[in-house]
């Protein structure tokens, strides 16, 4: 399998949790993605908000891995945001109604005042 070309830093929040994201989300980075949600959430996080503003690429699988977190989060009451997309991506939220499940805000703080933390 192909190396991921992706970094994630966990960090606290306001009663949430903090994933930034610098390089590409595919599918190489499921690995990686997964022990960052699992980090967030071990530490009790109601809200766990993707820092897109390092973000290079992401394709279809990229996507995949983020429905797969998002049905995690909303079996065990979570809830995802996102901060720092790029008008390209929120494009593509939009297109495949990503947007209505994962919210989209301009800023953290933003983010964790809509997912009530």
């Amino acid at each position: 399998m192909q190396e991921p070309k992706v970094t994630m830093e966990v960090r606290k929040a306001d009663g949430g949790a903090v994933i930034d994201i610098v390089g590409e989300v595919t599918a190489a980075c499921e690995d990686v993605l997964t022990d960052a949600f699992n980090q967030a959430t071990d530490q009790g996080a109601k809200a766990v908000v993707f820092n897109f503003a390092g973000l290079e690429y992401m394709n279809s699988s990229g996507i995949g891995l983020l429905v797969t977190l998002l049905v995690r989060a909303n079996r065990n009451g979570q809830q995802i945001c996102a901060v720092g997309l790029n008008d390209h991506y929120r494009q593509i939220f939009e297109l495949t109604r990503l947007d209505e499940a994962i919210g989209i805000h301009e800023h953290e703080r933003d983010a964790l005042a809509a997912a009530g933390v």
